[in-house]
């Protein structure tokens, strides 16, 4: 079964992600636990936790389909000691948060080197980092999303999450999630289902499906192997529809979190439906 939703906002109180995505007959949803742009945030009260807990069961959200995300700040590779353990010691708390929840994953971007150390020594870190808040925390799986690459930002290249996944002593508790957007301007082809089969070859061969544990489903204004992040609605990008069709008929990407991040939150109950719509052979675009 596919579980497919948007990332919703949390604005009002955490329960509200679970009613908006609801509303746009989603069957999973990501959401932040606290604000992204902070480092800080009021630790989370037993009102708020159990509010939260009652709407996903309300509405059948089951850990399993959502997909949490940490804030922006974080730099698991950070190459500054002072500023690497201020992000080792935000990321601890979103894990706990995640486990005063009842959630089972967190999404996050493995980290930046800053061009001031190595790729090397920045994706070591990386793993050392999820090392540390796997110790602290329990019940949570690391989850790390590819990049497209601006800057100085890894996790672009699928070699780079296989060597963030080495460096994890407790393999049970990490995974991937892979945004077609950011992977297609990282310069994997996805503009047809022969190229979907390439790329997704090339991914089970570095990384392996059994470490995938969520996606974004993205098109993409940026262009193939930019390096450059844009989103794009669905169909309206230079991916364009076949690679999310062929996605959506593929039981690979079953029983995980399917998320839109698509740029106008006014069509996700459109997109969403389409995207249902592709899992029988016979559909149309």
């Amino acid at each position: 079964m596919k579980f497919i939703g948007a990332h919703v906002s949390a604005s009002g109180g955490l329960e509200n992600a679970a009613i908006r995505a609801a509303e746009i007959n989603a069957t999973a949803f990501a959401l932040f636990t606290k604000n992204q742009r902070q480092w800080r945030a009021a630790p989370l009260t037993d009102d708020v936790i159990n509010s939260f807990k009652a709407a996903c069961q309300k509405h059948n959200y089951r850990p399993e389909q959502i997909l949490p995300h940490d804030s922006y700040l974080i730099n698991l590779g950070h190459p500054v000691e002072d500023a690497l353990e201020k992000s080792r010691e935000a990321f601890i708390d979103e894990m706990h948060r995640c486990q005063q929840l009842g959630l089972t994953l967190l999404n996050f971007h493995p980290g930046s080197h800053l061009k001031q150390i190595s790729e090397e020594d920045c994706l070591a870190r990386i793993a050392e980092s999820i090392n540390i808040a796997l110790d602290k925390t329990e019940g949570v799986t690391a989850v790390i999303e590819n990049t497209a690459g601006q800057g100085s930002n890894l996790g672009f290249r699928f070699e780079h999450l296989a060597a963030i996944i080495d460096g994890v002593e407790d393999k049970s508790r990490v995974g991937v999630c892979i945004d077609t957007c950011h992977a297609f301007a990282a310069g994997y082809d996805l503009r047809s289902a022969a190229e979907c089969e390439k790329t997704f070859a090339e991914f089970e061969r570095v990384v392996g499906f059994n470490y995938l544990r969520g996606m974004h489903l993205n098109d993409a204004k940026s262009a193939f192997a930019s390096r450059v992040d844009r989103h794009n609605s669905l169909g309206e990008g230079n991916i364009g529809h076949d690679a999310f069709r062929w996605i959506m008929r593929d039981n690979r990407f079953d029983g995980i979190p399917l998320i839109l991040e698509t740029i106008n939150p006014d069509i996700w109950a459109e997109e969403i439906a389409w995207l249902k719509a592709q899992q029988d052979q016979q559909a149309v675009a």
